[in-house]
Order: C-alpha cells, then sequence, then structure tokens
C-alpha cells in the first residue's frame, strides 16, 4: 500500500522520491529495492533450509540452522531464522493434554482387606548433591496398612508393575486400585496389567486428592516423621529408613481413626502365603 502512494506521488504528481517516500511513510531503502528481489536472493537459502527439513520435519530453527554451518553454509542467523519464518516453517507449541473427565470417586474404608489399594507419588532431594527423587506409596484402604514404599530417582510405569507384581507374592492382589491421573497410572504398561488380572482402576478426578485422602494421609505422616526428619546421602539410606518406618507404622503406632490401635492389630491378615483376593475377602 506504501508504495502504492509512493509510485502515485512520484509518477503522477511528479514529486521527488524522497518527499513522497516521507509523505506515505515509505523508507527510501524499501523503494529502491524492488519487489522480488529478496525472494530471488533468498531462494538458494530456502532451498537449502527445505532440503534439510524434508525428511527431519520435527527439527526446529537452532536444529536446521546448526547443520546448515556444518555443512559449510555461513549465512547470518538472523537471515536464516527470517526466511525460516516465512516459509512457514515454526512447529506449533506443544500443549499438555487434558484428561479425560472422570467420575466422582467416593471414600469409604472397605469391609475387607485387599478390596482397594490405594497408590499415590511423592517427591524430595538428596542433602548435598540436591538430586531428586520418588518414593511410591501403596496402601490398603482397609486397615490404612502400608503395603509399600519404593524409593527411586526414576520410577516409570514398568517399575510399578514391578512393585505390584512383588506384593502380589507377599499378599495377593486387589480387586481395584485408587490412583490419580499421572502419567504412570495412565500409561499403556499398567492399564493392560490392571486388565490382564481383572483389576479395576479407579481415577480420582484431577485436583480432587480428597478423593484418595487414605493415602495422603499416610502421606503426610511419612513426609513429617522420615523425609522432613532426616537428611538423605543416598538412595539406599532413604529405602532402609524407610522400611524400618514402615514396619513400625504397620506394628506398633497407634492410629487415630482405627481406634488407637496399630493396622495390623485392628484387621490383621492371613498367614497363609500366596493368598488370592477372594481368599481374603470372602
Amino acid at each position: 500500500m506504501k508504495r502504492q502512494v509512493t509510485e502515485i506521488l512520484v509518477g503522477e504528481h511528479e514529486l521527488p522520491i524522497r518527499r513522497a517516500c516521507r509523505a506515505a511513510g515509505l523508507s527510501r531503502t524499501a523503494w529502491y529495492r524492488r519487489p522480488g528481489e529478496r525472494a530471488e536472493r533468498d531462494r538458494e537459502l530456502a532451498d537449502a533450509i527445505q532440503g534439510v527439513l524434508e525428511k527431519r520435519p520435527r527439527w526446529g530453527f537452532w536444529k536446521c540452522y546448526d547443520r546448515l554451518r556444518l555443512d559449510g553454509r555461513r549465512w547470518n542467523h538472523k537471515r536464516v531464522r527470517r526466511v525460516y519464518r516465512s516459509l512457514g516453517l515454526n512447529l506449533p507449541r506443544r500443549t499438555k493434554r487434558r484428561p479425560p473427565g472422570r467420575p466422582l470417586q467416593t471414600l469409604e474404608a472397605p469391609a475387607g482387606l485387599n478390596r482397594i489399594w490405594a497408590l499415590d507419588f511423592m517427591h524430595d532431594r538428596l542433602y548435598g548433591s540436591g538430586r531428586p527423587f520418588r518414593t511410591l506409596n501403596v496402601v490398603d484402604e482397609a486397615n490404612r496398612e502400608g503395603l509399600a514404599i519404593e524409593v527411586g530417582t526414576s520410577i516409570p510405569a514398568a517399575r510399578v508393575v514391578r512393585v505390584m507384581d512383588q506384593l502380589e507374592e507377599m499378599y495377593g492382589l486387589p480387586a481395584a486400585v485408587r490412583v490419580d491421573n499421572g502419567p504412570e497410572f495412565l500409561a499403556e504398561a499398567f492399564q493392560s496389567w490392571c486388565a490382564e488380572h481383572g483389576i479395576e482402576i479407579r481415577f480420582i478426578q484431577p485436583g480432587k486428592p480428597n478423593q484418595n485422602a487414605f493415602v495422603e494421609r499416610f502421606n503426610k505422616s511419612y513426609r513429617e516423621e522420615i523425609l522432613d526428619a532426616y537428611l538423605f546421602e543416598s538412595i539406599d539410606e532413604v529405602q532402609q529408613l524407610t522400611d524400618q518406618w514402615l514396619l513400625d507404622y504397620n506394628d506398633y503406632r497407634p492410629h487415630d481413626s482405627l481406634g488407637g490401635v496399630p493396622p495390623t492389630s485392628y484387621m490383621p491378615r492371613p498367614t497363609a502365603p500366596h493368598l488370592s483376593t477372594f481368599e481374603v475377602c470372602p
């Protein structure tokens, strides 16, 4: 539009180019740079960019630019970015997927063991190195017994399944598990394992930790009495002290919600090994 106005002022009104450009708000540099010159000048660069991205469409700008430099192309990164954008190659920003809608999960203590297990993760850091670690906590909702606390720097879905396999050998399997919408529980490995063993997955609603209150209360005790009470130098040290605390929690520590007795006294487990869910829960 500015060029068209300038052309009219120069051609029809015979104004000097300097005055016409000033009146139209067009720089004289843009006036003297004829349309199409830049596109022709950038053709080699555009072809080079498209050649790099033809088989690698998910490469971003900087990876593409570094590849051009390694290939001996010495174009300035500002020019490469301008052409890269003009070709419409900017990758769209990836957004997080919203978890699917979940029904309201009512919270009521089951009448028997192995009816519902609650699973949840916690996070902390080692003292000194600052290395983060996680814990996977598993609680039987019937008697609030802590079945396992797995400690590690990484606990993906495959490791969650491995923990559940170990718990199966000790306690049998639950009829259902109550979990949040974390990626480990949404993963195919965990969901397939539950389907194979006939275990119902009860996802709580996003942002509603109160729907998993039994394990959240367990987490609070573990946080106050272990994670916030000690400075740990290694994962092994965390696991060792955690195992000792879990025994004390289950067998010795009185629970107000259980009438002032420990979980194993409130609802003891059968001593026979390898009991199935149906044997534990008639």
